[in-house]
């Protein structure tokens, strides 16, 4: 039998003591109802989690997509894992500290929730009067799942599986369940300042954005990278397949987050629908501007970075200002893609310029164009007339960059002091998919005109 190493074994003997531990939690009876839940909304938020948790198979085929086909399943196997992760890490802990009683306005207490104790039969968020308590828990966890999965793009076909598994635990507690508190605990302290992120502009694409920059920078460049090679996208059909389920679940993730079914959402709907088509045609025409043809990527991706933008707004702003939110932010990130090609930094799948300024764009413009006549808890932006507002936004956002940016570049290199964090230069030669797990992508067979003439059946890896 193969020697098993400490690394190794611990994962599962981790999850084995939670198992046990989770054995001696009491039973405590569902939440009655007593009249104060909403069906409808109970059913729309039902509904906007399963559509939020569709985003992250949706972000797997959408990376796995636009790497090189030896790299496909293990690019997509990054971004679902976190699924397994976060699911068990949020109940045990990751709810507590996001959603806890307050301390200091900056986490919450690991006890009030720790395995999920006094949520079945908890009252209902303070935020949520119409919705228990369980269903808003499960909810939020929809959006930690899916944060770490967006760093994947950054460090895809260079970092070590194991690695990255133990950054997912470490970036949910120590940077995604910060951010959540202070932005939508009351008490957080951004909360209580007035900041305004609808549905995970700062919590969500800032922090993982900047968590993208941060894991580029410390793993440094692909071999392929430095050589200057340009890899085609494995598979174009992929990544609009994945678009369209993360453009599908991003209704619920922002019409969701008006934690009812109401006016509210249906505004939020309309603004997200619209500045992600926007977007993507802004993209796609301003390549046309520069001289390119148009393409399937550029307006998939530009579809994704309007998504993005309009995180933090879609309900705080009318729909007719969604569309410019979403052709600006294509705009800079495109500009920012193009500059960020010709240094050296290498984010693989351009995870910052798309979803770092993206949230950051969003942020500022929720700063901007916020109005009090959408939402009556919100507030006047800048364009009418509020500018103190906005610079609270961008007060905020400094924040949360520096933060986010900060302790996932310690993660990385802690996690790179106790194991490694990349790949051998041969296991990247060889691609991650057969050297960190002992599979293929396929991506079919093609019938080739063979030596004699004769059409011969052969397989990608084959060319």
């Amino acid at each position: 039998m193969k020697k098993v190493s400490l690394k190794q074994v611990a994962p599962f003997l981790i999850l084995a003591v939670v198992a046990v531990a989770s054995l001696f939690i009491p039973s405590l009876p569902l939440f009655n109802d007593g009249g104060k839940y909403s069906a409808a909304d109970i059913a729309w938020i039902i509904v906007a989690t399963a559509l939020v948790f569709l985003m992250t198979p949706g972000l797997a085929f959408f990376y796995g997509g636009m790497v090189h086909r030896k790299n496909v399943l293990s690019t997509m196997m990054k971004s679902v894992v976190a699924a397994g992760i976060v699911s068990v890490l949020w109940v045990v802990v990751g709810f507590s500290l996001s959603f806890g009683d307050d301390i200091g306005g900056v986490i919450g207490n690991p006890s009030t929730f720790l395995f999920f104790k006094n949520v079945a039969n908890g009252k209902p968020w303070e935020l949520a009067p119409t919705i228990p308590l369980s269903l808003f828990a499960l909810f939020q966890l929809m959006f930690a799942i899916i944060t770490p999965g967006l760093v994947v793009g950054a460090v895809a076909e260079r970092i070590r599986f194991t690695a990255y598994t133990l950054f997912i635990v470490l970036f949910s507690l120590l940077v995604y369940a910060p951010l959540a508190h202070w932005s939508w605990h009351p008490q957080g302290f951004l909360f209580k300042w007035g900041v305004l992120d609808f549905a995970g502009g700062t919590v969500v694409h800032i922090s993982a954005g900047c968590a993208a920059l941060a894991g580029a920078l410390v793993l440094k460049r692909r071999q392929s990278h430095i050589l200057n090679k340009e890899i085609p996208p494995a598979n174009i059909p992929y990544v609009l397949i994945g678009t369209g389920l993360l453009w599908f679940g991003w209704f619920g993730f922002n019409a969701g987050s008006a934690l009812g079914a109401n006016a509210l959402s249906v505004s939020a709907f309309a603004t997200t629908n619209t500045a992600a088509a926007a977007a993507g045609l802004s993209w796609m025409f301003f390549d046309v501007l520069r001289g390119k043809k148009p393409s399937v990527l550029g307006f998939c991706i530009g579809a994704v970075v309007g998504l993005v933008a309009i995180t933090p707004a879609a309900g705080f702003v009318a729909i007719p200002q969604s569309i410019f939110i979403g052709v600006a932010a294509a705009i800079i990130s495109n500009i920012a893609v193009y500059y960020k090609q010709k240094s050296t930094l290498d984010d693989t799948l351009d995870v910052f310029p798309c979803h770092g300024l993206g949230g950051m764009v969003g942020m500022l413009m929720t700063g901007f164009f916020a109005t009090k006549t959408v939402n009556s808890l919100g507030n006047d932006g800048w364009f009418y007339g509020n500018a103190s507002f906005f610079f609270t936004q961008l007060k905020a956002m400094a924040i949360v960059v520096a933060y986010s940016f900060t302790v996932s570049y310690l993660i990385f290199k802690f996690i790179n002091f106790i194991l490694p964090l990349r790949v051998t230069a041969a296991e990247e030669e060889m691609g991650l998919d057969e050297s960190q797990h002992n599979e293929k992508y396929m991506q079919g067979t093609l019938l080739v005109s063979g030596d004699n003439g004769k059409l011969v059946e052969k397989t990608a890896e084959e060319f």
